[in-house]
């Protein structure tokens, strides 16, 4: 079974990250990281997990890539063990679906450092938010098919996100789709150990997660595929909860009041005896998507299994007839182009910062 458990201490394998692990940040140094003066911000883009991110320009390679810079609050010590994880991570995987981490630089007094990230023109929320018509059914599929793809790879090499959502993902101007966003991202395996159940935006969450589960399996990310297919397909968040009782009740409101018969362990999960669940014992998702083909319907009933053993793998899902019924899933390169939204504050900064690096 694929879905084995996180290991929350799990090995920093880098040699540059077991030194910086133990030490301050100008260790780096003696790794020959370049300095961020080789790059210039043109803006802001967005603010991952752990650092805010700007798009910016290399004046090495003349390319523009996505700089994200690493929060150092309250660290004293070298760098924060969340910020070495995610670098971990990113430094073993390569895959056309998951954001590339190029490299990290340092800032001007080696009190900061940077991820230079491959960069992507588009995030999916800033996208469905000022999109003017919502995505095709092709173009839903096309989309989901590549983060199940990148997802696939992650889960073979015993990573989880854990943090999956739309403004986790993100499409360059060729229709590329990338997981980014590792900070809660967890390499997994044995021993069994604890984690903290307050990962995973509460929209995306699942119920495990909600009613207390000791333990964290790759079927976490699976739900939150869910979330995603369904947010997609519906045109907006399908279980938008404002408190945890509440996104519990918009579950059981959507796929009926779990049990014992189909959920085996559900009422010995820790937070169970604190909720009383409505009784609801029907199934809604029929109702939500009346015309959604009876794949598709299998497909979202399979990913919002409240079981967290029965409920799909990404392995399952890129095998749904679903996408190979039609209309067919639209190939990347064939979806359309967007405006940059993010990018509106981008001119008179890059006109300022350039003017300065040629003085």
């Amino acid at each position: 079974d694929q879905r084995l458990v996180l290991d929350e201490d799990s090995p920093l394998v880098h040699p540059c990250l077991q030194a910086c692990r133990t030490s301050t940040l100008p260790s780096l140094t003696s790794y020959h990281s370049r300095s961020v003066k080789e790059f210039v911000k043109l803006n802001r883009i967005g603010e991952g997990t752990y650092g805010i991110v700007y798009r910016a320009h290399d004046t090495k390679s003349d390319e523009i890539v996505a700089l994200k810079k690493v929060r150092m609050d309250k660290e004293k010590d070298g760098i924060p063990i969340s910020s070495l994880r995610e670098i971990n991570l990113l430094l073993k995987v390569r895959h056309p679906n998951i954001v590339e981490l190029k490299e990290v630089v340092v800032g001007t007094h080696l009190d900061s450092i940077f991820l230079v990230m491959g960069y992507c023109e588009q995030d999916l929320a800033s996208l469905l938010e000022n999109m003017q018509s919502p995505f095709s059914e092709a173009q839903v599929k096309c989309i989901i098919l590549q983060v199940l793809k990148g997802l696939q790879y992650l889960h073979e090499n015993f990573i989880i996100h854990r943090d999956l959502k739309v403004s986790n993902l993100l499409m360059t101007d060729k229709g590329c789709v990338k997981i980014a966003d590792f900070g809660l991202a967890r390499t997994y395996g044995v021993p069994l150990k604890p984690m903290t159940p307050k990962v995973v935006t509460l929209w995306y969450r699942a119920p495990e997660l909600l009613l207390g589960t000791k333990t964290q399996t790759t079927a976490i990310d699976m739900w939150a595929v869910g979330c995603i297919l369904a947010e997609l397909l519906a045109h907006k968040p399908m279980l938008p909860g404002s408190s945890e009782i509440h996104q519990i009740d918009l579950i059981v409101q959507l796929l009926g009041t779990p049990n014992e018969n189909i959920w085996p362990g559900f009422s010995k999960l820790s937070l169970v005896g604190q909720y009383t669940l409505r009784k609801q014992p029907y199934n809604n998702l029929k109702h939500k998507f009346p015309w959604l083909s009876e794949a598709g319907l299998r497909l979202l009933n399979f990913l919002f299994m409240y079981d967290p053993k029965k409920r799909a793998t990404a392995e399952d899902s890129l095998e749904s007839s679903y996408f190979k019924e039609k209309p067919l899933p639209c190939e990347p390169e064939l979806m359309p182009t967007f405006p940059h939204h993010r990018n509106k504050r981008a001119a008179s900064c890059a006109e300022n910062q350039q003017k300065r690096l040629k003085v």
